[in-house]
């Protein structure tokens, strides 16, 4: 029987507590045993939830954020659809910078929470190793104009407390994890996820994944992708070498084939950056073999993608 759930005091009780589920139909024969944190159960539907509250709690305890202030970011998305969602509930006006680059329901799903976007072009509709630099100009030219709090995802270390949580629930709800694997973007949820499980006395290895189009981590070449949230094109500033113990870089093409995958063989309905995390878990799980457990983190949800073609090709 299910749990019954208490009343909560704010809907930003509702982050986190994420339900951690076995992958059954797609881990190759012979293979570890696959466990996927099911992150869409946040409020917006991603991970970034956790991120964007810490983000503006942690700013509020310094005093960095008060009220009257405007919260400001730049953002491929999910981040900026959490902040809004956040700032809505606590009542900030929230300004963030975006891109065509990224899917268009991300980029509505921040208007109707309130957000005020500014969008800077991409170069056909790619993001580019210049593109995120861009954004972030944007972002501080805009913070400058009035009393402002800018979160910089980028360099903001109170993103990995929010990430924490996640490493701190993996501990609990599998305890005898071999490997986590997981994509960076800001590298916010590997180091997390990597402390939180260090603090608890796992010994998984940590695996930091990347598309193989933008391989900063792994020595290859740095170019133009499609997989929202991830890869900026150089190894991000939170990236802590010491908290993670190899890189591999994932077909982008096998990522949106393990995305569809995971819907139409195991009703997990998540987007691009979740297909990568998977097909690296799914190669790790070969490896590894029976006996052994891997797992990964589904970012967000399917309904970011459908304006795409993620999910009409294939």
């Amino acid at each position: 029987m299910a749990e019954t759930r208490t009343t909560s005091k704010s809907v930003l009780d509702a982050i986190g507590n994420t339900p951690l589920v076995p992958l059954q139909k797609v881990v190759p024969p012979g293979g570890a045993q696959v466990l996927l944190k099911l992150e869409y159960f946040n409020p917006t539907g991603s991970y970034k939830d956790r991120m964007a509250l810490a983000m503006i709690t942690e700013a509020e305890k310094r005093g960095d954020l008060r009220p009257g202030m405007c919260v400001v970011e730049y953002t491929g998305g999910s981040t900026g659809s959490s902040l809004a969602f956040v700032c809505a509930a606590k009542g900030y006006r929230f300004k963030v910078v975006s891109s065509d680059a990224f899917s268009i329901e991300k980029l509505r799903t921040m208007e109707a929470l309130g957000a005020e976007l500014t969008l800077v072009p991409s170069v056909g509709g790619k993001i580019t190793p210049d593109l995120i630099p861009r954004m972030m100009d944007k972002a501080r030219d805009i913070a400058a104009q009035e009393p402002s709090y800018w979160t910089n995802q980028l360099h903001n270390t109170d993103s990995i407390k929010g990430y924490e949580e996640i490493g701190r629930e993996l501990a609990a709800q599998a305890p005898e994890l071999d490997v986590f694997c997981g994509a960076v973007g800001t590298a916010g949820m590997l180091m997390g996820v990597a402390r939180a499980l260090r603090e608890a006395g796992s010994r998984a290895r940590i695996v930091a994944l990347e598309p193989k189009t933008s391989a900063a981590l792994t020595g290859g070449s740095v170019g133009a992708h499609g997989v929202e949230g991830i890869a900026i094109g150089k190894p991000p500033p939170l990236l802590d070498s010491d908290f993670y113990d190899e890189a591999r870089a994932v077909d982008e093409d096998e990522a949106r084939a393990v995305a569809r995958r995971l819907a139409r063989e195991e009703g997990i309905f998540t987007g691009i950056s979740s297909g990568l995390n998977v097909a690296a878990a799914l190669q790790l799980a070969g490896e590894l073999g029976s006996g052994h457990t891997v797992a990964t983190v589904c970012v967000d949800t399917g309904l970011k993608y459908l304006a795409g073609d993620l999910f009409t090709t294939g």
